[in-house]
């Protein structure tokens, strides 16, 4: 009987997934006045959701970091900031929770290829829902 608990647990332990880093509550990121500017895009919302504002992303002395600014966006819950590699939320980087309205900036994990993912996605992920879209434009 002992045995049947034992596996139970460690079974149990092996089946719940952890919080990645990059799924949390986002710290705040901080853009260096020397950061290099890289892309950029404007929020599009989808069909009967209000959202502006513009993603900028900025190379940061080798790290890149989005950051979303002047947003204003309808509300819903467990909203996340996704890095995609294409317009709807199939295959994408978790950047983390988004933090509101105004401003934020998230750190983008390295080795990310903009080539491949092009997109930044604003989603409700309870309720598999797409509020915004935005195609990254190389910046010249």
């Amino acid at each position: 009987m002992k045995k049947i608990v034992l596996i139970g647990l460690i079974l149990l332990n092996f089946s719940c997934e952890k919080e990645g880093e990059l799924t949390r509550t986002t710290p705040n990121v901080v853009v260096d006045n020397g950061a290099i500017l890289t892309y950029t895009a404007t929020l599009i919302p989808t069909s009967g959701i209000s959202a502006t504002g513009q993603v900028k992303i900025f190379n940061d002395k080798g790290q890149f970091k989005l950051r979303l600014e002047n947003v204003s966006l309808s509300d819903g819950p467990d909203l996340k900031v996704y890095l995609s590699k294409s317009a709807t939320p199939n295959a994408f980087v978790n950047l983390g929770n988004f933090t509101g309205n105004g401003t934020s900036t998230y750190a983008i994990p390295n080795g990310i290829s903009f080539s491949e993912y092009q997109y930044v996605l604003i989603h409700c992920q309870q309720y598999n829902h797409l509020f915004a879209t935005a195609k990254l434009i190389p910046h010249l």
